[in-house]
């Protein structure tokens, strides 16, 4: 369903996360300011203890600022003004340059009954050629845990009902991960989620990311998230290997010196423990949905 003639009753607000941001944030907020007005949608820009002139910038702006005394991180900027929001619906949107309000407009009227649509970057976006490795192997590990093909684990313009995140803000991370986790957790959780293309431009200024720290970190809570809402996905494969390693190293041992080796039998019995841990996790994390 298309939105644009529901914007006045159900207004949007679109929330920016800022860290040191001098060089892009005044562009951006001029070029998304006046989408804004005309649609009705409220800004919240969090501050989130930038040392530059971020701060004196965002005081020249026509925008409600809400100011972190210190560095919180992304997702925690993120929590803060998905806290402070007042509508149905809220948006995510980068300080550096890289989205187009434009693609933000076509979010909000193509939201029809998603829970989350996020912006899908196409071949034609810009992309930092260091971080495809690490974002390949985060990708095809969220696919294998949550079961779907996620065309873009970690876009950082997406629209998403609030009343999804308000009550499971404690379980996001407060770093660059929350994009990723939180599409994990939705999506395991059974929300609908679903994708739209956009067209990202090459950001402005330095980025605060750390590859190897924000890359490792996003994995763990990768698979920190599957584990409580799914974990017979992590445990099961587990298991299954060290039993079939220890039954075919068994049959080996037999053959070849007629007994089964003691480290079959250990290999097969770690095995049978993970099994019975993984049912355990799944019915606690059966009573945490509840």
């Amino acid at each position: 369903m298309n939105r644009s003639e529901n914007l006045t009753i159900k207004k949007l607000t679109i929330i920016v996360p800022a860290f040191n941001e001098e060089d892009g944030i005044g562009q951006t907020l001029d070029n998304l300011i006046p989408i804004a007005k005309k649609n009705n949608f409220e800004i919240i820009v969090i501050n989130d203890g930038s040392k530059d002139k971020t701060g004196e910038i965002l005081n020249s702006r026509e925008v409600k600022i809400i100011n972190h005394p210190q560095n919180k991180g992304y997702g925690a900027a993120l929590k803060t003004g998905i806290k402070a929001a007042r509508t149905n619906y809220i948006a995510l949107y980068d300080a550096d340059g890289q989205h187009n309000p434009e693609d933000l407009v076509n979010l909000w009227n193509n939201i029809g009954d998603c829970d989350m649509l996020v912006g899908m970057r196409g071949k034609d976006s810009h992309q930092d050629w260091i971080r495809k490795p690490g974002k390949w192997i985060l990708k095809k590990t969220a696919d294998f845990l949550t079961g779907v093909k996620i065309p873009d684990l970690n876009s950082g313009l997406r629209v998403i009902k609030r009343e999804c995140l308000i009550n499971k803000l404690h379980l996001f991370s407060d770093s660059f991960s929350f994009s990723t986790t939180s599409t994990v957790a939705l999506m395991n959780m059974g929300y609908y989620v679903d994708y739209y293309p956009i067209k990202v431009n090459k950001r402005v200024g330095k980025s605060s990311v750390k590859q190897l720290k924000h890359g490792t970190n996003t994995l763990i809570l990768i698979l920190r998230m599957v584990i409580l809402f799914d974990p017979l996905k992590v445990f099961i494969p587990i298991s299954f290997c060290f039993i079939t390693f220890g039954m075919a190293w068994g049959g080996i041992g037999y053959v070849v010196a007629s007994r089964f080796p003691n480290t079959a039998v250990l290999l097969s019995l770690t095995g049978i423990l993970f099994f019975f841990m993984g049912l355990i996790s799944d019915q606690i994390s059966t009573l945490n949905k509840k």
